[in-house]
């Protein structure tokens, strides 16, 4: 599987506008990292909504750009902390390591 399915990708940049692209990767780069120390923060004082909310939300966004990858590590995060099970071994480890494949290849995606 790519790290960034290219259809999802050239959809949203047709919807978007080839400008406004840019703006969006910029804005996914930026908040994607605070979801995650959001995540970490919540693992520590075992703050499971605030978990899932930030698991949901970096997931919904990984989605839109088409970083499939990365949206499914982050989906099955929300699922657990739903189930309110924050018992996720190495799973946040994983998902940063994803989220850095998915960033380094948006940045080469900018118009």
């Amino acid at each position: 599987m790519p790290i960034i399915d290219r259809a999802t990708f050239e959809e949203l940049k047709q919807m978007s506008g080839a400008d406004f692209i840019n703006e969006l990767i910029d804005a996914f780069l930026d908040d994607a990292p605070n979801m995650i120390g959001n995540m970490q923060a919540a693992l520590a004082s075992k703050d499971v909504e605030s978990f899932r909310r930030n698991a949901h939300s970096l997931k919904s966004n990984a989605s839109t750009f088409g970083a499939l990858g990365l949206a499914g590590l982050a989906k099955e995060l929300e699922l657990m902390a739903r189930e309110n099970n924050l018992e996720i071994g190495d799973r946040l480890g994983v998902l940063k390591d994803a989220y850095e494949k998915a960033a380094e290849e948006l940045k080469g995606m900018r118009t």
